[in-house]
């Protein structure tokens, strides 16, 4: 089980990262398109940089849902691979079952 500061942490990356997302988005966009002005440019550079750091997606960590488990973690299921094994072993998850051969 991972840190409760360290899944909070998370958590409220993820909500900045949402919150900010179309302000986020527009300011790039202005930013990279050759045709407007540098100034104009320049001001949308500043602008994006005065926004806080933890809005943007790339700070947010893939972690467990369950655990909160930052490593092995399957991005489809959102689950760790260690709290999948587990929930295969109780029945939890419907067609899988523990192999052997």
């Amino acid at each position: 089980m991972a840190k409760v500061s360290a899944i909070n942490k998370n958590n409220k990356r993820i909500k900045l990262s949402d919150k900010f997302y179309k302000k986020r988005k527009h300011l790039k966009k202005i930013i990279m398109d050759k045709k407007i002005t540098l100034e104009d440019r320049f001001k949308a550079q500043q602008k994006l940089s005065k926004l806080p750091r933890n809005s943007a997606k790339i700070r947010v960590r893939n972690r467990c849902q369950i655990t909160g488990r930052p490593h092995g973690v399957y991005r489809k299921l959102k689950i760790s691979r260690i709290a999948l094994r587990q929930l295969g072993l109780e029945g939890k998850i419907p067609g899988m079952i523990k192999s052997s051969w």
